[in-house]
């Protein structure tokens, strides 16, 4: 019997519902010693991964010219918050073929939202 069923999984009310391809800021708690700081972490997902309590997504950026990925778990109250910058238009689920990329190769297109359909949706 897996613990999970015996505690109520509550997933963290910061996080909105992300897709693939979607561009995000991350507000993520660092605890260093005795202090506290938020630190921002702005990317694509590449992976959300589902699955109750080991649920997390995947985000990748390009900072001088390195490629950096960092993992957050859905259920953690250590991510404070989530903000879609932008919706991608992609056809796959995983997008590691982006770390093959650079530069312009490297972008997503936009899907387009309505504004109505969002409003209805939150």
């Amino acid at each position: 019997m897996n613990n999970e069923y015996l505690i109520e999984l509550k997933p963290n009310p910061n996080i909105p519902t992300l897709a693939s391809g979607d561009t995000v800021k991350v507000g993520a708690r660092i605890i260093e010693g005795e202090k506290e700081r938020t630190q921002l972490f702005q990317g694509v997902v590449i992976k959300v991964r589902h699955g109750g309590v080991g649920a997390n997504f995947t985000v990748r950026r390009v900072a001088y010219g390195v490629g950096v990925e960092r993992t957050f778990p859905l259920y953690s109250p250590l991510v404070e918050k989530v903000e879609v910058v932008r919706h991608g238009k992609v056809r796959r689920a995983r997008l590691y073929y982006l770390r093959g990329l650079s530069a312009k190769k490297a972008r997503i297109k936009e899907k387009r939202v309505d504004k109505e359909k969002q409003k209805g949706q939150e």
